[in-house]
């Protein structure tokens, strides 16, 4: 985009941010609607809705403006919010418009979009926002017409007398509706689902959707600003490490670079903070990445110097073999496996190395500093982090920070950490008045990156005579997510045992689940769906070597290890049970378990005749209240040649808000699971990962991809509490492929990724 389209852009964002609307409505800190000038205080209620905010305004045109307060980065957030409003306030889609809200705590509470919270927080405080605002409008009708308000129905932008006729448009009352009283939490009258126009019906446009097609969308790397400077850094190779020697001289000969800057480096724990190292300020990004290449640096490593992959798995093998904390115990796992013969007992171990991220758009930011304070203009996940960081390194008050958040080009949790925005604001006090703009390059990304856990899981099983399982022990070697904010620290935290190893639902007796405590050596962040990717692989993996061993169809021993139709308390099961972003603790329910399960071997026609080297796979979750499974086909020829066939997907996330985004983000997680089961893997040497473009850490390419997706859509209660879609799907992606290998070759795969394994068998 060039710069005068850019500033045309911001200036229209401006002025519609703070155009006079006749009506606004907002939420309090219970999710009660409230006028903007009685805003509540910062409480968290429910888990829900931290802060107040003004959501929805309708200007004396009729044109309905709602604000999006989470970020856009392909889960259509940015659509399914404003379309719940725009549902319950009676609009019509073709007149309203979405804004990005600001990056605001105090007005708009939490806008950190992680951990499939979006919709699922959101769903029923935007419902009330729509409902408060068109019975205000349904208010202002009948005061103007003196007749009761029962005789008035707000119908798609206009308000109708029924009796008479008459009607008037939201515009013709919205200076009226604004005077109204805000109808208390009770007083709302919500639609039915049978009434909904946009909800669960999948026929709504995206509201960025035209402007992606065309090209015109405005990404983070896109942010163009009059006399704007472009900055890449040369960070420590290793994690903790420190410059010896850089020769700024050469890199300040470099045409077109303009100067090079010291960049400071985390203490304590490495948190968000920047890496640290040598910035390289320049015209352009080319001139930029010439000027590093030109400073050669030199490294002191420090501590992690030394990390290994090899060595480190042999660690995790050491550790597992031990008992290790316990997080569950329900019966007395150990004693039954120490009881029962060889033959009655059965073990195995699993393993996912690191991931990286690899988000098509690498972390960019553009900071620019002022007499009045520092402008951000980034794709970021948590802009509420980014302005933390950016006043905390610049010495600003909070107010002094604004943070303008662009769409992102892929996040999958990386740009919830903010660290190459707060890079930017440094580079921005260097330069006062002249806008920065850090470029991440692909090799930056993958080399400094935070990377999901290494995790090696050990599962044993004994057995009773009918091969179910009497007792089960699952342990995990994996580094803590919580060392990004404790130095040091090697005990998991309780919601990373409780991402599908202590929440098992299977109907076993005696269960053990323990953590072996290793030391992290990288930053460890999360990532899509987080632990679940490990520990669904390993369980899946094993629940299948168990059927196989029992000699039973992989499906209807599934469904036999799920037990009766019941729901479980997760707390009930695991003391130290934690989920860790909200207060409220969802049963389990097995039927709609088992009711996924069954739609994807349907879907997948499960129990056919397969010919030679033919496999199906099946693997099932439960993660983020929603139940999945995934049954892959695939065919492997004498070579060892992988051909993923079909994939067939089925969830349950409880209401089906959008299904047209539902649908894509499981074709999505298929992509990106058979890509991590494939081919997904950082290593590490000296320290440094190996890995540094998509040559050698690679994604699905469209040969390897499957002929077929099918997606199956289950349940849709809407009295349930939603469930989230952008993760959940994809833990069981790697297990059903693998699971469908066995059942092509008879051949077992317990570490990831596949890569070359199938031609070495």
């Amino acid at each position: 985009m060039n710069q005068a389209a850019f500033a045309m852009r911001r200036r229209k964002f401006l002025q519609a941010s703070a155009a006079p609307f006749a009506l606004a409505v907002g939420m309090d800190a219970a999710g009660q609607t409230t006028e903007p000038q009685k805003y509540g205080a910062d409480t968290m209620a429910g888990g829900v809705v931290d802060n107040p905010q003004v959501f929805v305004s309708i200007d004396t045109d009729g044109s309905v403006t709602i604000v999006s307060h989470r970020a856009e980065m392909g889960t259509g957030v940015r659509t399914s919010l404003p379309m719940v409003i725009a549902d319950e306030l009676e609009a019509r889609w073709d007149r309203v418009k979405v804004i990005q809200a600001p990056t605001d705590e105090t007005r708009y509470g939490s806008q950190n979009v992680d951990g499939s919270r979006s919709v699922r927080h959101f769903f029923a405080p935007m419902r009330r926002v729509g409902a408060a605002a068109r019975q205000m409008l349904e208010a202002a009708a009948a005061a103007r017409w003196m007749v009761p308000v029962v005789e008035v129905k707000a119908v798609q932008h206009e308000v109708l007398h029924v009796p008479s006729g008459r009607r008037f448009g939201y515009g013709e009352l919205a200076a009226e509706a604004a005077k109204q009283r805000l109808p208390p939490r009770e007083q709302l009258r919500l639609k039915q689902p049978n009434e909904w126009r946009y909800i669960g019906k999948g026929k709504t446009t995206g509201v960025d959707q035209a402007a992606i097609a065309r090209g015109q969308a405005t990404y983070g790397m896109d942010a163009v600003l009059p006399g704007m400077v472009f900055a890449v850094v040369a960070r420590p190779p290793v994690v903790g490490g420190k410059l010896k020697t850089a020769d700024k001289a050469a890199a300040l000969k470099v045409a077109g670079v303009l100067h090079v800057f010291d960049i400071p480096g985390f203490q304590g724990a490495p948190g968000f903070q920047p890496l640290g190292g040598v910035a390289v300020v320049a015209r352009n990004t080319w001139a930029a990445m010439q000027g590093r290449a030109a400073l050669n640096a030199q490294w002191e490593d420090g501590p992690n110097g030394s990390y290994d992959s090899i060595a480190f798995r042999q660690e995790q093998e050491r550790a597992v073999k031990a008992p290790g904390k316990v997080y569950r115990n329900s019966g007395d796992a150990p004693k039954v496996l120490a009881e029962l013969p060889a033959h009655r007992r059965h073990s195995a171990d699993y393993f996912v190395p690191h991931l990286a991220h690899a988000s098509m758009e690498p972390p960019v930011a553009t900071a620019l500093l002022t007499e009045k304070g520092c402008e951000v203009w980034t794709s970021v996940q948590n802009p509420q982090a980014a302005l933390d960081g950016v006043a905390a390194a610049l010495g600003l008050k909070p107010e002094q920070v604004k943070v303008n958040v662009l769409l992102l080009g892929g996040g999958f949790g990386r740009k919830s950490k903010p660290d190459y925005v707060t890079e930017a604001a440094l580079l921005a006090k260097a330069m006062p008045g002249t806008p920065v703009k850090v470029v991440w390059t692909r090799e930056d990304d993958i080399h400094h990156g935070y990377y999901h856990a290494v995790s090696l899981d050990h599962l044993e099983a004994g057995l009773k005579p009918d091969g179910l399982p009497e007792a089960w022990l699952h342990r995990t070697a994996a580094p803590t997510i919580t060392s990004l904010f404790n130095a040091g620290a090697t005990a998991a935290a309780p919601f990373e045992t409780g991402m599908s190893a202590t929440n098992m639902p299977f109907a076993v007796p005696n269960v053990r689940v323990e953590r072996s405590e290793v030391s992290a050596h990288v930053r460890i962040g999360w990532f899509r769906s987080v632990a679940n990717i490990p520990q669904v692989f390993a369980t899946q993996s094993f629940v299948n070597e168990l059927a196989h061993r029992a000699k039973q169809d992989p499906l209807k021993y599934a469904l036999a290890l799920l037990g009766p139709d019941r729901k479980i308390d997760p707390t009930s099961i695991s003391d130290v049970f934690n989920y860790s972003e909200s207060p409220v603790v969802y049963p389990i329910d097995t039927a709609r378990m088992r009711a996924v399960i069954e739609a994807a071997a349907r879907g997948a026609r499960w129990g056919r005749k397969l010919p030679k080297g033919r496999g199906l796979g099946l693997a099932f979750a439960y993660s983020f209240v929603t139940y999945t499974a995934t049954v892959v086909e695939v065919a492997v020829d004498a070579k060892g040649e992988l051909t993923v066939v079909a994939v067939d997907m089925a969830l349950d996330c409880g209401p089906q808000v959008n299904p047209e985004r539902i649908r894509a983000q499981m074709e999505g997680a298929a992509i990106m699971g058979l890509s991590l089961a494939l081919t997904g893997e950082i290593t590490f040497e000296n320290g440094r990962a190996q890995q540094s473009n998509f040559h050698d850490y690679e994604v699905l390419r469209h040969a390897q991809s499957p002929r077929t997706v099918r997606t199956h859509l289950v349940g849709g209660d809407v009295t349930l509490p939603p469930g989230g879609v952008g993760e959940p799907p994809m833990p069981p992606v790697a297990p059903a492929l693998t699971n469908a290998i066995f059942a092509a070759t008879g051949k077992r795969i317990r570490t990831l990724p596949i890569r070359q394994q199938l031609a070495k068998m």
